[in-house]
């Protein structure tokens, strides 16, 4: 009785052991290829955002990047040469980047107003954001 007890024990032991030693791997993708339609930060910090019509209303001063996706544009709005200026934050999805081929340009739209952009809750950078 003793050794089908001790046997027992001894099993169980090796299936716990090589059940804590099974290894599950996810495969991390660590290099990507740019594709033709994709956009870089530097194309798109420092470009002036217009409406519609082509009034520019501000500039995309920074880039907000949340759980490694894009998450909002840091505009620059108001003011005149940096002075009395104040940023804001824009959804992606909300500006249109386009490539002008015949011009080699980048740019920015939005359907937004400038009255509506000056309205929005302004971001600071401050914290751990201070610049």
């Amino acid at each position: 009785m003793r050794r089908i007890l001790i046997t027992s024990l001894a099993t169980a032991a090796m299936i716990t052991f090589a059940h804590a030693q099974t290894v599950t791997t996810t495969e991390t993708e660590l290099f990507v290829t740019a594709q033709p339609t994709d956009v870089l930060s530097s194309n798109v910090v420092g470009l002036n955002v217009s409406d519609a019509e082509g009034t520019v209303f501000g500039e995309i001063k920074d880039l907000i990047v949340s759980d490694n996706a894009l998450a909002g544009y840091i505009v620059s709005v108001g003011g005149f040469l940096g002075i009395g200026e104040r940023y804001v934050i824009v959804s992606p999805q909300s500006v249109n980047i386009t490539y002008v081929a015949d011009d080699k340009t980048w740019q920015a739209t939005m359907s937004a107003t400038k009255e509506e952009i000056e309205k929005a809750p302004e971001f600071k950078y401050e914290g751990r954001w201070e610049k």
